[in-house]
């Protein structure tokens, strides 16, 4: 291949160095000629400042990799090979809304999960759907890479409703919980590998193996005494220690965002801390970018800064280069990712995405199956799974009372009452991005 043509669509995220250094340290495997880094007007003044960063930093690396940026996504989609998507419709100040108004209404506010997530949901996955239709007309065979959250919900909506089956959505929870086997396993992290059941931010680590043989027994006894430091290495979640009692009784290590199930009283207490401080998480992620961006302007700056660990998203963009490095190089390394589940577990339906541990090919993740979903996690990823659909379908059809019957299903909702309330507060605070529920408007 002459030429290897990447896209990254919402490339003036604070994230795209990362991208930037993970493509720079694989260029010998992964030989991009062209990154396209894509934005809309909005996001100009970001795109030419992590733009310019790019350029420099492609400079020291003395590698023959051109950096173009557009605001014209159709320009830029043409013949791609690969094409990353790391959007977020109406920028921070949208995450804001969606944690601070479910939070006057007294329930969780997230940004992926319950009411603040099925929003940024259904802002997101319309987006996405033009995306797909773009890349099936300029680039049909190229790979869809998503890290958009809610990952699993808008690779779902576009493999179920954009007839889209190249698409693969990404997260960095499972590659945090790999780091973490690695530490507590003291283990080379290559060595590592994971069974993991479920979905994007709401799976289980069922198995962990160290050179192939399983280790989980060990694991499990050492989760009974870990604190919350030695738990996790995410810092974007105020975490919980997990009781040894529940540790014991699923045999299974939940993922770090169950906490707001599993301690919903606790993290709805903090998150009212942090409301009256004027400083939920998505406050403090916008400080953290301003700061960022005040790095990145710096012209002597010609690598990614430390700073951006805190962000919340590490390992997101690495992850993608890794994956598509597999793809390109038909490795067929395991990775963990978003993808049809095709009976990778045998109590949803194969036409589903589920987050899984696949072999990464020349044709894609092709998922490892794990047999039933053990019946003592099975309730809740059902349910989540019941939610995700749910919400898929509302923002495709702008379907006001599925949206809210979604919101009741969903287990930080604890009254149907709430549910309509907030969900007409959200739906007025974003109005300019949800054009599929312009009669209910």
């Amino acid at each position: 291949m002459n030429k290897l043509k990447v896209v990254t669509i919402g490339g003036g995220s604070s994230y795209t160095p990362e991208l930037i250094e993970g493509f720079i340290k694989r260029y010998e495997e992964l030989p991009i000629t062209e990154l396209w880094l894509v934005d809309i007007e909005e996001g100009r003044e970001k795109l030419e400042i992590v733009g310019s960063l790019a350029k420099r930093m492609v400079k020291a690396a003395g590698i023959p990799m051109k950096i173009m940026l557009t605001l014209n996504r159709r320009e830029a989609l043409k013949d791609a090979h690969f094409v990353t998507t790391q959007l977020r419709v109406g920028q921070l100040q949208s995450r804001i809304l969606d944690e601070r108004i479910p939070l006057e209404h007294g329930i969780i506010g997230q940004e992926t999960n319950g009411a603040g997530g099925m929003f940024k949901a259904l802002r997101t996955i319309p987006v996405i759907m033009e995306i797909v239709k773009d890349m099936k007309e300029l680039c049909p065979d190229a790979w869809l890479i998503n890290f958009t959250n809610p990952a699993g919900m808008v690779t779902e909506a576009a493999m179920r409703y954009g007839d889209f089956q190249k698409v693969i959505g990404l997260c960095n929870v499972p590659v945090g919980m790999k780091k973490t086997m690695a530490k507590q396993l003291q283990a080379d992290e290559k060595d590592i590998d994971m069974e993991i059941v479920g979905l994007n931010h709401h799976f289980f680590m069922t198995n962990v193996f160290h050179n192939g043989a399983s280790r989980m027994e060990e694991i499990l006894k050492k989760y009974e005494s870990l604190t919350e430091e030695e738990q996790t290495s995410m810092k974007n979640i105020m975490v919980i220690p997990w009781s040894k009692e529940l540790i014991r009784g699923l045999k299974a290590i939940p993922c770090p965002y169950l906490s707001y199930y599993f301690f919903t009283k606790e993290q709805l207490e903090h998150q009212l801390e942090l409301f009256e401080e004027n400083n939920v998480r998505a406050e403090f992620v916008k400080n953290v970018e301003d700061e960022l961006f005040e790095l990145y302007r710096n012209e002597e700056l010609h690598e990614k800064p430390k700073q951006l660990e805190q962000r919340g998203g590490a390992f997101y963009s690495d992850a993608a280069c890794n994956l598509i490095s597999s793809i390109y190089n038909d490795r067929g390394d395991i990775q963990y990712v978003n993808t049809r589940n095709a009976g990778a577990l045998a109590n949803l339906p194969d036409d589903t995405v589920v987050e899984v541990a696949s072999r990464i090919t020349k044709n894609g993740p092709v998922p490892i199956s794990v047999g039933e979903i053990p019946y003592v996690i099975n309730g809740t990823v059902q349910n989540i799974k019941t939610f995700e659909r749910m919400v898929c379908e509302a923002a495709i059809t702008g379907n006001k009372d599925l949206a809210i019957a979604a919101l009741t299903v969903n287990p930080l909702v604890p009254s149907d009452r709430i549910a309509v309330e907030v969900f007409h507060d959200l739906l007025k605070a974003h109005k300019e991005y949800l054009p599929q529920f312009k009669e209910e408007l």
